[in-house]
């Protein structure tokens, strides 16, 4: 298989639907935003996009599914091993498979619904939805500010 190289900076900004940067942190910044032209970016890196460069996308319409979101299968079948270690279970690939992609959309549905009641873009609405139940579960555990 042969193909010709892409230079790193340059495949950012290709015409696409959809963009995905899964590797490098800080990638998408003030001096590339202008110049993306895919109108969804799923974060698969952590902190791919750079706060400059999440509002010039903002301001362009883009729909960004931020890495807090984006990267947390890989955390969430973590916890599918330790569970299936604490409890001496052995799930298969299809048992993990359906398990993710239950805790993945509703985690979804939940952002979605945090983004329509503070009227936020996904990515605040996640931080929202994560602050709240931290927040909910020190309470819950009596601990106090």
């Amino acid at each position: 298989m042969a193909g010709d190289p892409i230079d790193p900076k340059s495949i950012l900004v290709e015409d696409c639907d959809i963009l995905i940067p899964a590797a490098l942190g800080g990638v998408i910044n003030r001096e590339n935003a202008n110049d993306i032209k895919a109108k969804f970016i799923i974060e698969a890196a952590n902190h791919p996009t750079d706060p400059e460069a999440d509002e010039i996308l903002s301001k362009k319409g883009v729909v960004i599914l931020p890495d807090i979101f984006a990267n947390s299968g890989g955390v969430t079948v973590s916890y599918f091993e330790w569970v299936q270690n604490i409890q001496g279970f052995m799930w298969d690939e299809e048992k993990v498979n359906n398990e993710l992609k239950n805790y993945m959309n509703k985690g979804f549905k939940d952002v979605k619904e945090m983004c329509k009641t503070h009227n936020c873009d996904l990515r605040m609405g996640a931080f929202t939805l994560g602050v709240n139940r931290v927040a909910r579960a020190t309470v819950l555990r009596g601990w106090e500010a």
